[in-house]
């Protein structure tokens, strides 16, 4: 929700994180340095995405990229594609350049690494309530931006058109689930997951269900993370 001055009103927060320390620890610092009253949490990505189904969107979404039931940013294409136009934040001890700038092509709208001072979370949320976004200190882009986006690249970007219900449908996929096994799980029509299965592909621009878990690949951490 945005104010007569065009800020982002910044009232309340959803946390996603399965530390419950690390919680507690990060409420502490939004309520201080951010003004953040009203603070949630959910240790998983399902918990997160079905209390936003259930309650009042926050008015910003706090997120660990390394949760026990998402791989790489599925968690955060997932998010996104639940909370609309709620900002999430990364706030990940993942703080390579690789998966910060993936997270941002993901659609975080800022990155704070997890074990950051006061003050750049101060400053981190400063920017998020401005709307201009915020990276960390140090951040330096791969590659050149004017170049054509790599495959992993171009990976993320299609993964992040797919709707909350295909990015779920993908997952499964991924793990090795039959159309009737994940009609099963969601509790929906074989029917209707084969007509997610075709969308999902077309948006993927893929033939296959290995061709659509290789692009899901794509954007784990173990093709973000260098080597050595």
């Amino acid at each position: 929700m945005m104010a007569e001055t065009g800020e982002r009103v910044l009232r309340s927060a959803l946390i996603v994180d399965d530390h419950p320390l690390f919680c507690d620890a990060l409420s502490m610092t939004l309520r201080a340095v951010a003004g953040i009253e009203e603070i949630a949490t959910a240790d998983r990505i399902e918990a997160a995405i079905a209390r936003l189904d259930q309650a009042a969107h926050p008015d910003v979404v706090v997120l660990d990229l390394n949760l026990p039931d998402v791989t790489g940013l599925d968690g955060l294409i997932r998010l996104k594609a639940s909370a609309r136009d709620v900002p999430v934040v990364v706030v990940s001890s993942l703080a390579d350049n690789r998966v910060i700038g993936a997270a941002l092509r993901a659609g975080a709208a800022g990155f704070v690494p997890k074990h950051s001072h006061r003050e750049v979370f101060r400053a981190a949320f400063e920017a998020i309530r401005s709307g201009i976004g915020y990276v960390p200190e140090g951040f330096v882009p791969q590659g050149d931006p004017k170049a054509p986006a790599s495959q992993r690249e171009a990976s993320i970007a299609r993964l992040a058109l797919l709707t909350r219900q295909q990015a779920k449908i993908l997952q499964l996929i991924c793990e090795g689930m039959l159309n009737k096994q994940i009609a099963y799980e969601l509790t929906i029509a074989e029917t209707t997951v084969k007509a997610h299965v075709t969308a999902i592909m077309r948006k993927l621009g893929v033939q296959s269900r290995t061709q659509a878990v290789l692009i899901a690949r794509e954007a784990s951490f173990s093709s973000l993370m260098p080597e050595g």
